[in-house]
Formats: structure tokens, sequence, C-alpha cells
């Protein structure tokens, strides 16, 4: 059996190179999508026999009451080539049941779209809208058990709405000690200048103190000291947590003190001892995960996961403006249940900071969405919903 790959842009000319190169006889093995087009596996001289036999030695290996079809002599005495030719045809196989799977999530997607146009443009919409497909499913999944079919879209949005985890926070009525943590980059140092702008606006700058733990980056400390001169705020500088303890018990008549602390990534070997640094007695610290609204949602899952470990009280989004979807990252919220506490639109001190409110958040991703009307291709939709058609009951 002479096996050949083959790569084209498209599955119709890559069938057109498989029939020119080895006729109309030739057996195609598999075939998937790739960068760049398509790869095709066929075959000449195509030997089934060869097959039913590597599949019965398969059936029989993983069988404890038959004898395997091939001895382990044997296999040793045919040598290393025909236990390679066996495992290529064993891949062969696999990808050959993926080639029959794809068509058959085709149909299946297709027929929804036939039978059930309402329940599969609903899907179709929040997979735009940028939610991940379990989500999708669950959401249409209770569109449907409430019989809202006909106005589907926007109890679907109010359902998100529902789901996202917000917060009446009490920072900037009540202030406390607060600590931003997050990864490099996410705006923590901006944030906690515009979180102590509010407060000094609303109670006065003398309830107010800074404090950086940040001793890695280069100008960290002199960036949070510009702003601090700039409002009129005392900043302290703790290198460790003897030192937090020192300026905790200093700023202990402030109503509130802010925290800004290094950015560490997720995938810090050291990041819980490094935020173990913020447990300093009884002083009561309450983190809050200072999270990026264009980050992948893959990253932000990995973020929250990570930093859950060292204790997380509420988040706050920043970059909203900078983000191209924001479905991802109300999907991540929904499915870790933090809530969010605020939302961040920019740079400006202290304007571009809002309390999170689910229904804006929901409003803004639909306005994304239909600014970028990004169309997903059929093959991603009919991978995540081509199996559903069989247990759709309506």
């Amino acid at each position: 059996m002479k096996m050949k790959r083959y790569f084209a842009p498209d599955m119709r000319q890559a069938i057109r190179r498989v029939r020119e190169d080895q006729g109309p006889n030739a057996v195609i093995l598999s075939n998937r999508r790739v960068a760049g087009g398509v790869e095709i596996i066929a075959a000449l001289d195509y030997d089934e026999a060869l097959v039913n036999q590597a599949l019965g030695a398969c059936e029989n290996a993983g069988s404890t009451t038959r004898e395997p079809a091939v001895s382990k002599g044997e296999v040793a005495s045919q040598g290393p080539l025909a236990g390679s030719s066996i495992e290529s045809i064993r891949e062969d196989l696999k990808a050959l049941r993926d080639l029959m799977e794809a068509p058959l999530l085709q149909f299946g997607w297709g027929e929804m779209r036939k039978v059930q146009p309402l329940r599969a443009n609903l899907l179709k919409r929040l997979m735009t809208l940028g939610l991940d497909a379990g989500l999708c499913r669950e959401i249409v999944d209770q569109v449907v058990d409430r019989e809202a079919l006909d106005n589907g879209w926007a109890e679907s949005l109010k359902l998100l709405a529902d789901m996202l985890p917000v917060a009446d926070d009490d920072i900037l009525s009540e202030g406390g000690v607060i600590a931003l943590v997050g990864s490099t980059g996410v705006g923590k140092t901006t944030t906690v200048a515009k979180l102590a702008a509010r407060f000094a606006l609303r109670h006065g700058r003398r309830h107010v103190a800074l404090i950086t733990t940040d001793s890695y980056r280069i100008g960290a400390h002199e960036q949070l000291r510009t702003y601090g001169r700039i409002l009129g705020i005392p900043v302290q500088t703790a290198g460790d947590r003897d030192e937090l303890a020192a300026a905790l018990n200093h700023a202990r008549d402030r109503k509130l003190v802010l925290i800004d602390t290094a950015g560490v990534s997720q995938r810090d070997m050291h990041l819980t001892e490094k935020l173990s640094s913020l447990n300093v007695g009884e002083q009561g610290i309450r983190n809050y995960l200072v999270l990026s609204a264009t980050a992948q949602a893959r990253v932000q899952n990995e973020v929250i996961r990570s930093f859950r470990k060292a204790g997380l009280h509420r988040c706050i989004l920043t970059k909203i403006d900078e983000a191209g979807s924001l479905g991802g990252t109300l999907a991540t919220l929904a499915r870790h249940g933090l809530p969010a506490a605020y939302v961040s639109d920019g740079q400006q001190v202290p304007d571009d900071l809002h309390p999170a409110r689910a229904e804006k958040l929901v409003k803004h991703a639909v306005e994304l969405m239909q600014q970028h009307q990004e169309a997903l291709e059929e093959d991603a939709l009919a991978f995540n919903f081509g199996g559903l058609v069989a247990n759709a009951h309506v």
C-alpha cells in the first residue's frame, strides 16, 4: 500500500491532485484542515486485508479471553518494519474515524438549521457574541424550557446578565484595606489611582493612604508617587511583610488603604509564596484581582485559578475600551463565580472607572459584536453543535 500526503488550499484542489497523481483508483484515508488549507492522505493499492488484520490484532490485544491474532514472537520475527506498518495503519484508521465524524457533525448541524432554525440561530448568535459552546447550550436550553424561542435573543441576553456575578462594592463608601493583585500590565497602578481619587473626592484626601509593594519593576514606585503627589496622598513603600505591617500600622487612622502589588505571572511557581506577604496579622486585607478584558478567555481562566489560591474577594475588569470582544470575559466570570466590582474603560483618572453592572456589560458585549460582525465558520458551529440534533426536544 503506497500512501502519500497532499496539501491544497481547498478540498476540491486536493482531490484533483490525488486523481492526477494516483489515478481514479486511489483511496482517501483521511483529511483534515491545516494552516493554509487541507491535508489529504491517499493510498494506492489499498490492501483491505492488511487493515482488517491490524484491526483484529488491536481487538485481540485488548481482550483477556481470546488469543492474540499475532504473537509477540511473530511480530518480533517480522522485524521493526511490521510493527511500524501496524502503527501507521492505526494512525490512519484514527484519521479515518475523524474523517467520518466530520460529515456526521455537518449533517447534524444542517438538520438543526432546517428543523429548528430558531434554536440554531440562537446558538450561532451567542457563539458570535464570544461565549463558549457549553455556556451557549446552557442558555439556549433554559430559553427552550421557558418556551421563549420567539423572543429568544432578548431572553438569552437576560439569562446571561442573570448569570454574571457583580457586587455592589463598598470600597468607595466604607473603605478598608484593599490590595490589587494580578498579572503584569493589566492596569493595577492606574486603577489604584482612580480608586484613591474617587474616595478622596467623596471623603477627603486625608482619609486615603497608598502603599506599593512593587520592588521589581523599574520606575514602579515613582509612577505611584507621581499619582500621590497629584492627589495629595502619601505613598509608602513596603519591600517585605514586616515593612508592609509597619506601613499599615502607620496608616491605621486612614479610612481607605490601597496596596499596589507587583505583577506576577499566573504561571509563576512562587506565586502563592509572593502573595502570602499580604497576610499581615489581623489587618483584614481584601484581595481584588485586576483582570484585563483584552486577554484570551483561556488566559483569564488560568489567571483566576492561579490567583484564587491566595484568596480573592472581588475582581476589577480593565481595558474594556480596548477589547474586541467581551463575551469570553463574561463567560469566564460566570463560570468561576468571581464577582466584578468595577470596570475600567480608559486611562483618565478618576473618570474612567465605573461600578460593574451586569446589564451594561452584556449591552457592551452586544455592541462590540455588532461593530465587528465577524462571521463564524460553519465548521466551528458543526463541531460544537452538530451532535445536538438527536437530543433536541423542540
